[in-house]
């Protein structure tokens, strides 16, 4: 009988005095958390996609709470998400117009040529590795494998005729496509501005006609012709300047390759 007592009873003294170590260990190197920390993290969606910059809704809360952070830093929340944080925090919020991501590239499958039939991994990064940067003449263009959908956590990218497409209504604007793209294809614009350049190439005009057939040419027909400064060719490339364009669409009209675009889903 004293063989089971007599190490039973160790055990169970070793387990309170391991315990009320463990106890006072916690209370003497606690870190001391901010109380508004969690309010903030809260009012979070909990998407913890990263889109704010930080590693996750905790890492965002905190750098809030610590003026690291804008209070409308949460591109998933938005502005009704910034107003909780505002609030929590007692702090005014400026509303910022909704963002969302864009495909710099029209060369559907009808319009862009291709040097081979790609039969490997359906994956953008993988094919971007191969010669040539992929099957597609243009090297700066689409591939349609989908790297970007992968990277989505919204939903909110379709392949539509070989070509990436974002659905604005599911679009969070928080950049994981951006990174994703092997091809640097994709921006973060205003998503109120329609009048957009569908096109990345920096080639020659020659060679972008040669290799899809509504490539930005740099013929500089939109520069000349916009009333309102808003877009230049520069590197053989047209883009829009939104602090100053108005979306007259004039830009649209001039382009003989049909390279810009008034954007709709």
């Amino acid at each position: 009988m004293n063989n089971i007592i007599f190490p039973a009873l160790s055990l169970g003294g070793l387990g309170l005095l391991f315990g009320l170590g463990l106890g006072f260990a916690a209370k003497k190197f606690a870190v001391q958390v901010n109380p508004l920390v969690p309010k903030v993290r809260d009012a979070l969606p909990g998407a913890n996609c990263g889109g704010c910059g930080f590693a996750g809704c905790d890492a965002f809360a905190k750098a809030v709470v610590d003026g690291h952070a804008p209070l409308n830093g949460c591109p998933v929340g938005g502005g009704e998400c910034a107003t909780a944080i505002a609030a929590i925090m007692g702090m005014e919020v400026k509303q910022t117009a909704k963002t969302v991501a864009y495909v710099k590239c029209n060369g559907t499958c009808d319009k862009a040529k291709e040097k081979y039939v790609y039969e490997g991994v359906m994956d953008c990064v993988s094919a971007n590795m191969l010669q040539g940067k992929g099957s597609k003449a243009c090297e700066y263009g689409c591939l349609g494998l989908g790297s970007c959908i992968k990277a989505c956590q919204f939903g909110a990218i379709d392949i539509v005729d070989g070509v990436a497409v974002i659905l604005p209504e599911k679009c969070v604007a928080c950049g994981m496509c951006v990174s994703a793209c092997p091809k640097n294809l994709i921006e973060i614009v205003p998503d109120a501005m329609k009048v957009r350049v569908a096109c990345s190439s920096f080639d020659k005009g020659k060679s972008v006609k040669d290799n899809c057939a509504v490539g930005c040419i740099s013929c500089g027909l939109c520069q000349k012709n916009c009333p309102y400064d808003a877009i230049h060719v520069n590197n053989g490339l047209a883009k829009v300047d939104y602090d100053k364009c108005v979306q007259c669409g004039i830009c649209v009209d001039k382009c003989p390759t049909d390279a810009i675009v008034r954007y709709q889903i």
